[in-house]
């Protein structure tokens, strides 16, 4: 079961992704995750506080990302893409960007955001470089991530006769590595 603190965080998150920045408030954040007002600001003494812990969790959380796309058993490039299909975007590391995207404004919190973003977005690119050697095939490869975790946030569903193990195939040809290869 989720302590305190980390109900305070999923909860902070759904408001900033269902809401948007403006509804939240610190007693929105308390009534949602069913603390006192004195339980939210004993783990987070402001709005501020809550943007920090948001943006540490989203450095933890990409921090084990890197790692999980560096030891994929299916290959880096594989577990990026999959990952940012249509049925990944509601969980974990994904969900917690998208709650710093809305934080990513002109304040200073959302200076913050946009750097924890970027930093995320270069620890992704350096997995995958890392395993495929190749900075071309790394970006080719993160870019289809994005597009296809934008696909996802907009509803947009993959035309039905290209799923994502097409676009993984076609990797794999790009790369000169045939079906069943570590990485793409």
């Amino acid at each position: 079961m989720a302590g305190a603190r980390d109900r305070v965080l999923d909860s902070y998150e759904t408001l900033l992704i269902e809401k948007g920045v403006g509804a939240v408030t610190l007693d929105a954040v308390a009534a949602a995750a069913q603390v006192s007002k004195g339980g939210l600001l004993y783990h987070f003494a402001s709005k501020d506080a809550l943007a920090e812990g948001l943006l540490a969790r989203l450095r933890a959380r990409s921090d084990a990302d890197a790692q999980a796309i560096r030891s994929a058993p299916e290959g880096s490039v594989e577990y990026y893409v999959r990952t940012s299909a249509p049925g990944h975007a509601s969980r974990g590391l994904a969900r917690t960007y998208l709650a710093a995207l809305r934080l990513a404004d002109d304040s200073p919190s959302g200076r913050a955001a946009r750097a924890a973003l970027a930093a995320v977005d270069a620890d992704g690119y350096a997995a995958l470089c890392d395993d495929l050697g190749d900075p071309v095939l790394a970006l080719l490869a993160q870019l289809i991530g994005d597009g296809l975790y934008l696909r996802t946030l907009a509803g947009t569903p993959l035309p039905p006769d290209l799923p994502v193990e097409q676009l993984l195939e076609r990797m794999r040809e790009i790369a000169g590595r045939g079906p069943g290869s570590r990485t793409p």
